[in-house]
């Protein structure tokens, strides 16, 4: 059985993280732009409707425990993959050898990882 409402729960969390990425990316405030956050509530959303533990933050991980229920395409996990390259450098001054988070990140960087969230069809989820 499917927990439509926790799946739901989720996925309006999602929909707003989204909805925050692209207002910071339009503020340029571009390393804060969400797209990763976005994609791992999605994800969890799914995991909790189908009753399975969602713990982490890797939305490959996360991915992975939804194997048992559903085909993953390779495309899917492709774009997973580069969103989690932007779950930790973007928060942590110490994630990067000098500098701030923000000096690493650019309009490119923000398009890049949003475009990824859009190309996961995680947005065709919510």
């Amino acid at each position: 059985m499917f927990d439509r409402e926790e799946f739901e729960r989720w996925l309006k969390q999602a929909e707003k993280t989204l909805e925050s990425a692209g207002r910071d990316k339009n503020n340029e405030d571009y390393n804060w732009c969400k797209a990763q956050q976005a994609a791992e509530y999605a994800v969890k959303g799914l995991l909790y409707g189908f009753g399975i533990m969602a713990y982490g933050h890797s939305v490959v991980n996360l991915l992975g425990r939804l194997k048992e229920k559903m085909e993953i395409p390779a495309e899917i996990l492709r774009m997973a993959r580069l969103l989690d390259r932007h779950y930790i450098p973007p928060r942590y001054p110490n994630a990067h050898p000098e500098g701030s988070p923000f000096e690493y990140y650019d309009a490119e960087t923000a398009n890049e990882a949003l475009e990824a969230f859009v190309k996961s069809e995680a947005k065709k989820w919510m």
